[in-house]
């Protein structure tokens, strides 16, 4: 299979890459990946590339679920792609009252994924969770990737910190998603009041407004954080680079994910990466992260980077190694070989 699609990877083709979150809502992963899926094929010479047109393309490839994309599923001419970043428990703790409407949302996405001639899953936990959920159609997993050169440089630490308020010589924590409860803003904001020698810095917000999950509380919480947690709200992505410039190491404590682009973001800047140990990241980030379960362990693996140089080094080498693996580079070579396989029939 890898023969026959590097064979045909000169091939002039047409590619109208779709996601509604560039007119909509950001401030999210799924955009990210939109974003990073253009900017993986729009230097490819053999690529003719479009972004949500109108125009016949030889494969339309869908990020999100919404109705301008379901027309584009329905009625666009060309082979049709789309990449799974949303499952049912995706919306659990991120959506107002998804809890109730799940089985409603698991009968459409399963739907809308079987109207697709490939589906993309963007890691294996989800592609077990789409078969569980009765896609039929063909899924092949293909982890997001990012450009990392945006990330290679500490540009603008200075800038941040001085915006922040933060001194040169602070040990800073960044978390980066959606303030919701899957992403569990509740442990950011434990940990941070555990720890009031380290600045934290949460950048992301609510896109969704008050259709989040429990928008409230977190408003509540946001407001009445510890002195030192920072929330800068939705950063432009162009500007994220100099936010990971500016701190000393990565804490997410979600506790769902389809994939999470943002540890690929913060492991490209050099950063250490904690992560709550969950399955989803099985076979993505396992091994080369710190894992931790409870508050206490958080604090711990904190400290240690805050106060052992060879421990942060090692860290730092170990998320090296998820920079190198999701490089778009790479990423882009094995996606343009789907498309072709698609074209060519030979994907079942």
């Amino acid at each position: 299979m890898a023969n026959r699609r590097t064979a045909h990877s000169g091939r002039p083709i047409k590619i109208n890459v779709v996601s509604e979150s560039e007119f909509t809502v950001k401030g999210h992963g799924v955009h990210t990946a939109f974003r990073e899926t253009v900017k993986s094929l729009q230097d490819l010479p053999f690529v003719t590339l479009l972004t949500n047109s109108n125009e016949p393309a030889d494969i339309i490839h869908i990020h999100t679920i919404g109705t301008f994309a379901l027309r584009r599923l329905l009625f666009g001419k060309g082979k049709k792609v789309v990449s799974a970043h949303i499952v049912p428990d995706s919306l659990v703790g991120s959506l107002v009252l998804a809890k109730y409407w799940r089985g409603i949302a698991k009968l459409y996405l399963r739907w809308f994924y079987n109207r697709a001639d490939l589906v993309f899953a963007v890691s294996d936990s989800t592609r077990h969770e789409l078969e569980c959920m009765g896609v039929k159609k063909p899924i092949r997993v293909l982890y997001n990737t990012i450009s990392l050169a945006p990330y290679s440089s500490k540009t603008g630490r200075a800038k941040v910190r001085k915006k922040l308020e933060v001194h040169n010589d602070s040990f800073v924590v960044i978390g980066v998603g959606q303030t919701q409860p899957r992403k569990r803003i509740d442990t950011f904001l434990t940990v941070a009041d555990k720890m009031p020698e380290v600045e934290f810095v949460w950048v992301g917000g609510m896109p969704f407004g008050k259709l989040a999950a429990e928008h409230a509380e977190i408003v509540r919480a946001v407001k009445h954080a510890p002195k030192n947690v920072h929330f800068p709200g939705i950063v432009e992505l162009e500007e994220m680079p100099q936010w990971y410039a500016a701190s000393d190491a990565f804490l997410f404590p979600s506790d769902q994910e389809t994939f999470g682009l943002a540890i690929v973001e913060a492991a490209a800047s050099d950063l250490p990466v904690i992560l709550r140990d969950i399955r989803d990241y099985d076979n993505t980030f396992r091994g080369h992260a710190i894992m931790a379960s409870r508050d206490e362990e958080f604090v711990e693996a904190i400290r240690k980077l805050k106060n052992d140089a060879k421990f942060y080094d090692d860290a730092v080498r170990q998320t090296r190694m998820i920079a190198k693996r999701f490089d778009s580079a790479k990423g882009a070579e094995t996606l343009v070989g789907f498309y072709y396989s698609v074209l060519d029939g030979i994907i079942d």
